[in-house]
């Protein structure tokens, strides 16, 4: 099998594997309790099971796989060989909310690099998927699937951006986080609206939005939207501006471009102490 088939047959399982996590999600889904782990961050029964059948269906195709998930752990450090990267819930406080923004995230890491990424969003009938070499689709409802591109590139004050949320900016943080500028890019771009999680990356991709940014990310939370990113023409990057280990950087900005991605960072730079 050539290099090009063995990544199709990948993200084709990826994909399998966010339909399979819908199955598991969706009947929760506006009926949901929250509890909260030890970090403060919610979990559901729903994040449990997802994650639950989507590590059954990998050790079934991939026995031995070395899988990461936010539920039950794995090696959260750049590994050697090939390693699964799932989130069930990203957003669960939407999902406990009965808001429709969230998603699951299904990544294969390849020598700790991202090769393949799904970002599945059920309750809002949308996927966006992508596999190194094989470009960024988008499909609606089980429709046909149309190839997407991040957005024309544009000036920061003409770009519509958006964020998580306010945590760890100057406008909210806490004494030991980095809090970035994020109320002076609110200040500079054209428009903005907090989106939410991995919603907002796909609108990246699907050149909706001209930027993203998440202060504060997991590797489960990142691994899935950088090839999505990378493969609709767009740049996935941590807020310090690195490319290489964007996965396990602690932070995720993707853009429409370079050039932007240097004037949002400028403007986002930590506040000093």
């Amino acid at each position: 099998m050539g290099q090009h088939e063995r990544r199709r047959e990948q993200l084709d399982f990826a994909l399998e594997l966010a339909r399979v996590a819908e199955e598991a999600i969706m009947p929760h889904f506006r009926t949901a309790v929250a509890e909260y782990k030890g970090d403060g961050s919610e979990v559901t029964a729903a994040d449990r099971s997802a994650e639950r059948v989507i590590r059954e269906r990998i050790a079934g195709a991939y026995p031995g796989a070395k899988i990461l998930g936010e539920e039950f752990g794995g090696e959260a450090r750049p590994v050697s060989g090939e390693q699964w990267v799932i989130d069930p819930i990203d957003g669960t406080t939407s999902f406990v909310l009965g808001l429709p923004m969230f998603g699951t995230l299904i990544a294969l890491l390849e020598d700790s690099q991202p090769v393949v990424g799904v970002i599945h969003m059920p309750a809002m009938g949308e996927t966006v998927y992508a596999g190194r070499g094989l470009g960024c689709w988008f499909a609606y409802s089980g429709g046909r699937a149309v190839r997407v591109r991040a957005a024309p590139e544009v000036e920061l004050q003409a770009a519509f951006a958006s964020a998580t949320g306010a945590h760890c900016s100057d406008i909210q943080h806490q004494a030991a986080q980095t809090p970035y500028r994020l109320a002076a890019l609110i200040n500079t771009t054209k428009k903005f609206r907090f989106v939410g999680d991995c919603v907002q990356h796909a609108l990246v991709c699907r050149g909706r939005l001209h930027l993203a940014v998440d202060t504060l990310m997991n590797p489960w939370d990142t691994a899935a939207l950088v090839p999505c990113v990378r493969e609709a023409g767009g740049v996935a990057a941590t807020l310090e501006g690195k490319e290489d280990d964007v996965v396990f950087g602690g932070n995720f900005i993707s853009v429409c471009s370079r050039a932007l991605l240097h004037e949002a960072l400028a403007v986002l730079s930590p506040v000093q102490k």
